[in-house]
């Protein structure tokens, strides 16, 4: 298999990505800024389907509507000519200190409506641009003291937040979907909606549930201490992946945004594996961070890693799931009989009832689990046999 991305990949890159000037809490900037035309053409030249973009990333903040105009005129002629596609498109809630206490949620009622018309502004951008899925980070939904925001309520302006959008949606006649960005912590000490379940939980309470899916973010279920396979899993399971950000990340410590990979390797094999084999149609966004130590050069090279590894274990797990041995241990481990229903058709508990099962014998079996993670990881080191 090759490692050189094509646009059937549909490999994505957000603005904010490659152009992230790499500033910290702790210093300054250590890359000038990149003109968006310029991340266009770079990022089609490596193979990428498309870019995604914050409505500040593409037109800064507070611009007029001629510098406005101008800005997205010459993103459009660089998509044109590229050929590259915008297939979601976000708004920033968080840099601007209007949003320190929260955007949908912020107690200031005329903060809220100030920033929902904001995202309704970029939605018609993104319509426009031909995005069909709008991703929501609430980056500033939270607190930092239980004694600041009462929750409870905090959730039904956030709920009320998601209607107004979706009927704004439903009015204007866009095919877009929102995808909801979970994160459990960093900017703010506790974020609202920190995992994939909360905000699949939240999801079920809207007007709209049809119209919000998710869009988890690697690094973010594991600040959380949580298994993303699994919720990655959950989130294909109700239907609600609605697009992804790929990185990398070592455990739960600060927001990494790592390379997709150059971190937790193993996870990452079994990530592709699972949306390779239950066919995730969606964008492979990668929402990284260049290295601050790297140089304009570096800032691509690390680009191209990430659509590298994607493919490499693409092609890894592929390989993996076609061993004799490993099928062999598979049915070894009864992980076949996990697709069997527990009730047979025209069965019920009653029948249940009636089973009986030697506990002492049932209690031996071995499942021989250790022996498909070998194979596994045999299989990511490329070794034969």
């Amino acid at each position: 298999m090759s490692l050189t991305p094509t646009r059937e990949d549909k490999f994505t890159f957000g603005l904010w990505t490659v152009g992230w000037q790499a500033r910290d809490p702790f210093g300054d900037a250590t890359r000038a800024a990149l003109d968006p035309v310029r991340s266009v053409n770079e990022l089609a030249s490596r193979g990428a389907y498309g870019v995604t973009f914050h409505d500040d990333d593409l037109i800064p903040f507070g611009s007029n509507d001629s510098d406005r105009d101008a800005h997205i005129s010459r993103f459009k002629k660089a998509l044109a000519e590229t050929g590259m596609r915008v297939p979601m498109a976000t708004t920033n809630l968080f840099s601007h200190p209007i949003f320190k206490d929260g955007a949908l949620t912020s107690n200031d009622r005329d903060i809220r409506r100030y920033s929902i018309k904001k995202v309704m502004r970029n939605i018609d951008l993104a319509a426009d641009l031909g995005a069909e899925i709008y991703v929501c980070w609430g980056g500033r939904e939270g607190a930092e003291s239980d004694g600041a925001k009462d929750a409870y309520v905090a959730l039904e302006r956030y709920r009320e937040g998601f209607n107004i959008l979706s009927q704004f949606v439903i009015d204007r006649g866009y095919n877009i979907k929102f995808a909801i960005e979970p994160k459990p912590n960093e900017p703010r000490g506790d974020i609202f909606l920190p995992t994939i379940g909360h905000a699949i939980a939240f999801i079920n309470s809207l007007d709209h549930p049809e119209m919000v899916g998710v869009n988890p973010e690697v690094g973010h279920e594991q600040m959380a201490g949580l298994n993303f396979v699994h919720g990655i899993a959950q989130a294909l399971f109700h239907k609600k992946l609605f697009h992804i950000d790929l990185n990398g990340q070592h455990g739960p410590k600060f927001d990494q945004d790592l390379v997709f990979g150059h971190g937790d390797l193993k996870s990452a094999f079994f990530l592709v594996d699972l949306l390779e084999r239950y066919n995730y149609q969606g964008p492979k966004h990668f929402d990284y961070k260049p290295a601050r130590t790297e140089d304009d050069k570096g800032v691509w090279e690390s680009a191209s890693a990430n659509m590298r590894t994607y493919l490499a274990l693409k092609e890894r797990a592929l390989a993996f799931r076609n061993d004799p041995r490993v099928k062999a241990a598979m049915v070894e481990s009864h992980i076949d009989q996990l697709a069997v229903p527990t009730l047979s058709q025209g069965e019920s508990w009653k029948d249940i009832e009636k089973d009986s099962i030697d506990v002492e014998s049932a209690s031996s079996r071995g499942y021989g689990y250790e022996k498909i993670d070998q194979l596994a990881l045999e299989h990511l080191m490329g070794v034969q046999g």
